[in-house]
């Protein structure tokens, strides 16, 4: 069975840093393309970053790039978004994601194509 389990989640003031963890189970895990994904409440799932089978190449959405940074250690299975400075519209569900193909960064940032979710941390940014 196949698990995608996030944390690290909580409350930050703007400007402060999180660092949000998902643990993954049941699968190869360096034969996965590992992205996270957030929604805020009333707004579409949306991309926020990816990283490489085996933690090379990187693609972020444009609203984090610069603040945020994807990692991996697959010894562990697990892969970390690292956020710094953030903004009250970080505000969100995190949701770490899997697939098994690498592309362009359009073609990451599509939900359809994911393998396996998980069930999400959520990140309060307040002002």
């Amino acid at each position: 069975q196949v698990q995608l389990v996030e944390s690290g989640g909580g409350s930050v003031q703007a400007g402060g840093s999180l660092r949000v963890s998902c643990a993954a189970s049941g699968l190869t895990f360096g034969n996965y393309v590992m992205g996270w994904f957030r929604q805020a409440p009333g707004k579409e799932r949306e991309f926020v970053a990816a990283i490489n089978w085996n933690g090379g190449p990187t693609y972020y959405s444009d609203s984090v790039k610069g603040r945020f940074t994807i990692s991996r250690d697959n010894a562990k299975k697990r892969v970390y978004l690292q956020m710094n400075s953030l903004k009250p519209e970080d505000t969100a569900v995190y949701y770490c994601a899997a697939r098994t193909d690498w592309g362009p960064r359009e073609t990451l940032a599509l939900s359809v194509g994911l393998k396996f979710w998980g069930k999400g941390t959520l990140v309060t940014v307040s002002s």
